[in-house]
């Protein structure tokens, strides 16, 4: 029976070597983004509480149980906002 023919192996070739990218520690163009987030959260947080507290007398008397919801509104637009974040 004949001998197979040995394959030789291809020379090892190192990848390429990877840069690095510059990242921008400044904070870029969106400064404002973290504040207002923030904010947001708090005066949701700030609203529910006070609604609480007070047995519904505040913040705004005539929304009633609707007042709830503006607190979850100003929370929900902070989540909004903090898609914006980098």
């Amino acid at each position: 029976m004949p001998k197979s023919r040995i394959r030789k192996k291809a020379d090892f070739t190192p990848p390429p070597e990877k840069k690095a990218t510059n990242i921008d520690l400044r904070g870029g163009g969106r400064r404002w983004v973290a504040p207002l987030m923030l904010a947001m959260f708090g005066i949701g947080l700030a609203w529910i509480v006070v609604f609480y507290v007070t047995s519904s007398s505040l913040p705004i008397e005539a929304l009633g149980n609707w007042n709830i919801v503006v607190g979850f509104g100003f929370i929900a637009t902070g989540f909004v906002v903090s898609t914006q974040w980098k």
